[in-house]
């Protein structure tokens, strides 16, 4: 396929090429993008948080990442006849055209190249748990096969042309995501409380405590992650002056930030509940119990995973092809794309075999990302465009989120060093 010169290369592009999108569109990819398998993990964080800090920081994190959200959604169309359909195109429109590439794509793509390599691994560490539930006596697998096994579903679907052609595989993903989380919670609390439950904080020492705290914050922070794809998710609706595509938008995120609240809530508090400072990383080890329902839950991470990546994916490649046509003058063809795509998920299937700890170095890169594209970039956007009174209710709100986000910016990537240096010293490269 090549398009005539006549063509605007936006009708080709996987992010505009297709406006048709629904507001329940808007639903499943948001909570696609929202929650990933680190929900598991969220009880693990509030050991240590402690129940105090830990109820705290995450419902803040709630309330805050909905208001950013919210202004995204209204930006996307604040100039009436132009669309801000990615990301660095509303920073370019506060920032100026360089320096806003320089501030919002190295950012967006940490969030979106690191997390798919995450769900590769991920995706891997789930094949491999339900390989050892089900197979008790077989030889072990090295994660590095069950990584690559998973990698070749994303050198299939990495070709579906654009956002919305990825719909149903999102709203699996979506459904998956509200299905494992329930598992977890609901078992949590069918188990009962352990006994000798403790909640105190898990590090032994004054210094351990403080790093794991931070170290969590990253952790949350982690958790939401999704509004690096919200106006790409935004610009495949349609939209008129008489019915913009905020409308649609903003019905289709508040559906998708009740998903987030169901799934988030539960596990962190029950799991934490449960078990106190003794639960693993991911809570789906600690129960153990029954043996099917944990299958399920992983069978069910796995499928969620594969359209997490895929969400998270797609701006990825409309940034590659965007900058290979308008920039290195490369004809927009089908092998191209082809071409592009593979090179993309074979990089993210290197990164993941290579470091499957790749969590750890995510919460130190992710501390610098994570925080600013969701928590605070938004609100700063906000000031200078809108440029609200000085001690207004909307520039004091914006500013504390300013001031929250740059908080965790700061702590996350401290403990996530310390984790990095821990689990380095004993690895092996390809175990």
């Amino acid at each position: 396929m090549t398009l005539d010169n006549n063509v605007n290369i936006d009708d080709w592009l996987p992010v505009t090429s297709n406006r048709n999108a629904k507001w329940w569109y808007s639903t499943f990819h948001n909570v696609t993008a929202m929650v990933g398998a680190g929900v598991l993990s969220l009880p693990f964080a509030m050991s240590e948080l402690g129940w105090g800090p830990g109820v705290t920081v995450m419902v803040l994190s709630w309330v805050v990442t909905l208001y950013t959200l919210w202004e995204m959604v209204e930006m996307h169309e604040m100039i009436p006849g132009k669309r801000f359909d990615r990301y660095h195109e509303l920073g370019q429109h506060a920032f100026g055209e360089k320096l806003g590439l320089w501030i919002v794509v190295p950012q967006q793509l940490i969030v979106e190249v690191g997390s798919d390599i995450v769900y590769m691994v991920t995706g891997g560490k789930s094949m491999k748990k339900i390989h050892e539930l089900v197979c008790h006596d077989c030889k072990p697998i090295k994660l590095t096969y069950f990584i690559l096994i998973f990698s070749s579903v994303h050198f299939v679907i990495s070709h579906l042309p654009n956002l919305n052609s990825v719909s149903i595989i999102s709203l699996a993903a979506a459904i998956m995501s509200l299905s494992y989380s329930t598992i977890a919670w609901a078992a949590s609390l069918v188990k009962g409380v352990n006994e000798n439950v403790d909640y105190s904080y898990r590090g032994k020492t004054p210094t351990a405590q403080t790093m794991n705290f931070f170290t969590a914050l990253g952790d949350v922070a982690f958790a939401f992650a999704g509004h690096n794809v919200v106006l790409e998710i935004q610009a495949t609706m349609p939209s008129s002056p008489e019915r913009p595509s905020k409308e649609p938008m903003w019905k289709g995120v508040k559906f998708a930030y009740i998903v987030v609240a169901i799934c988030y809530f539960p596990v962190a508090w029950i799991g934490y509940y449960t078990f106190g400072n003794s639960v693993e990383d991911n809570v789906l080890i600690s129960l153990e119990e029954p043996v099917w329902l944990i299958i399920a839950a992983n069978v069910f991470v796995l499928v969620h995973v594969i359209g997490s990546y895929q969400v998270f994916a797609m701006p990825v490649f409309d940034m590659l092809e965007t900058f290979l046509v308008k920039k290195m003058k490369f004809k927009p063809t089908s092998i191209l794309r082809f071409v592009t795509r593979n090179v993309y998920v074979a990089f993210t299937v290197f990164v993941a075999i290579t470091f499957p700890f790749f969590g750890g170095l995510l919460g130190f890169f992710g501390g610098f990302a994570f925080a600013p594209t969701s928590y605070f970039l938004p609100c700063i956007i906000w000031l200078r465009i809108c440029k609200p009174k000085r001690f207004s209710f909307t520039w004091c709100t914006n500013w504390f989120c300013i001031i929250f986000g740059g908080l965790l910016m700061m702590l996350a990537p401290i403990g996530a060093l310390r984790n990095i240096i821990q689990t380095a010293k004993n690895y092996e490269f390809y175990s």
